[in-house]
C-alpha cells in the first residue's frame, strides 16, 4: 500500500508544472520569440535550445523523496551526481570500492533519458582520508601516489564508460590568485599531473568529453588568464581535453560579470565545448520579491550566455530546490539559491528560464 501510494504521488507531480506557482512573475514565456508554443518545462527548453538542461543529485533524496525524484526526472536532461561519484565516495578504503550511489544515478539517467555529467576525478577536497593521510606521514610517495592517481581514473571512468556523457577531470586547479593551486597533486607530482589525469581519462573511455572546470571563471582575471595558459599548453601537446566548464555559483550582492559571453568566447575560440556546470545565485536572506527579480535576471543572463555560444552544451544548476542547497552550509546567513523552493514550487527564475532563446 505504500508502494502504491508513492507511486501516487510521483504521477501526480509528473503532471503539474511547477511553474504556476509563482504565476505573474519574472519573464513571461509566451512571449515566444522565436515562434511556435513557449516551452512548458525545462525538458522542452532543452529540446528548443539544443542546450542539455541539467542538476546536481541529491543521492539521499533521489532514492527517499518522491517528489524531489518526480520533478528531477520531469525537468532535466542531464545530472551530475553531486557528491556520490567524488573520490571519498567511491573509495572510502584503500582499494574498497562503494559504487552504489553513484550507479543509482546513472541507473535513473538511463530510465530518464538523461545524460550524465561525472564529478570530479581530480580535486583537493573530499579525498579518502587514507589517501591525505599517507601522504602527509609520508607512507604514500609520489611514486606511489602517481600510480593510486592513474588506478583511480581508470577505474572509476572505466566503470562508466559509455554511460557518462562528461567528466569533470580536474577540478579548482587555479587558486584566485590565478597561482596553481597548492595541492598534494602539485606539489608531489608537479603540473604534468593534469596532462597525465587527461589521458587516462581518455584512455578508459575515449568517447566521453573530457573538462576542466573552475569557478569564479566567469570574471576573475588572474584565474581566466592561467586556466587559458593551461588549456593551450594541454592542445599544444595533443592532450585530449574537448570542454571547459564554469560553475556560475554567484550572489545577488555582487555584480553581474558582465564579460562572461567573450570570457567563453575566449575559450570556445581554442575549439572546446562550453558548460555552465554548477549554476545557483544564491542571496542574503531575507527573501524579498526584489532579490528574486535580481536573482531571476542573473539566471537568466548566464543561459543567455550559453545559447549565445554554439559550443556551449550544458547548463546545470547545482541542485534545483531550497531544500538541498548546499549554500546556507557555506555562506552564512545566506540561501534561497535555487530556482526552486524548499517546497519544490517555481521561483521567478524559473518562469524566466523558460524565456530564453538561442541568439
Amino acid at each position: 500500500m505504500k508502494r502504491l501510494l508513492l507511486g501516487l504521488v510521483a504521477m501526480a507531480l509528473a503532471v503539474s508544472a511547477p511553474a504556476s506557482a509563482y504565476a505573474g512573475t519574472g519573464a513571461d514565456p509566451a512571449a515566444d520569440r522565436g515562434g511556435g508554443r513557449p516551452p512548458g518545462d525545462l525538458r522542452e527548453l532543452s529540446q528548443k535550445l539544443r542546450i542539455h538542461m541539467g542538476s546536481a543529485v541529491d543521492v539521499t533524496a533521489l532514492a527517499g523523496e518522491a517528489d524531489y525524484r518526480a520533478v528531477l526526472n520531469r525537468e532535466f536532461t542531464h545530472i551530475t551526481a553531486e557528491n556520490a561519484m567524488k573520490w571519498e565516495s567511491v573509495e572510502p578504503q584503500r582499494g574498497v570500492y562503494t559504487w552504489d550511489d553513484a550507479d543509482a544515478i546513472v541507473r535513473n539517467a538511463q530510465r530518464n533519458r538523461q545524460n550524465v555529467r561525472g564529478h570530479t576525478l581530480l580535486w583537493h577536497n573530499q579525498l579518502p582520508a587514507w589517501l591525505t593521510e599517507g601522504v602527509a606521514d609520508g607512507s604514500i610517495d609520489a611514486k606511489e601516489l602517481r600510480k593510486i592517481l592513474r588506478e583511480h581514473i581508470l577505474t572509476e571512468v572505466g566503470r562508466y564508460r559509455g554511460k557518462v556523457r562528461a567528466w569533470d577531470v580536474v577540478n579548482e586547479v587555479v587558486d584566485d590568485d590565478g597561482a596553481m593551486r597548492q595541492s598534494i597533486w602539485l606539489t608531489k607530482l608537479g603540473p604534468g599531473y593534469i596532462a597525465d589525469a587527461f589521458r587516462w581519462a581518455h584512455q578508459a573511455d575515449p568517447h566521453a568529453k573530457l573538462y576542466i572546470n573552475d569557478y569564479n571563471l566567469e570574471w576573475n582575471t588572474a584565474k581566466i588568464d592561467t586556466t587559458l595558459g593551461i588549456v593551450k599548453d594541454l592542445k599544444a601537446k595533443r592532450v585530449p581535453i574537448h570542454g571547459i566548464g564554469f560553475q556560475g555559483h554567484l550572489g545577488i550582492q555582487y555584480d553581474y560579470p558582465g564579460d562572461f559571453p567573450s570570457v567563453m568566447r575566449t575559450f570556445t575560440d581554442l575549439g572546446l565545448e562550453a558548460a555552465i556546470t554548477e549554476a545557483d545565485v544564491r542571496m542574503v536572506l531575507p527573501v524579498t520579491p526584489e532579490k528574486l527579480a535580481t536573482q531571476a535576471d542573473y539566471y537568466t543572463r548566464m543561459l543567455s550566455t550559453c545559447a549565445g555560444n554554439p559550443r556551449c552544451v550544458e547548463f546545470t544548476v547545482w541542485g534545483y530546490t531550497d531544500r538541498h542547497s548546499w549554500v546556507p552550509g557555506f555562506f552564512d546567513g545566506e540561501g534561497a539559491a535555487c530556482i526552486l523552493d524548499e517546497n519544490l514550487a517555481a521561483k521567478p527564475a524559473y518562469r524566466a528560464l523558460l524565456g530564453v532563446r538561442r541568439t
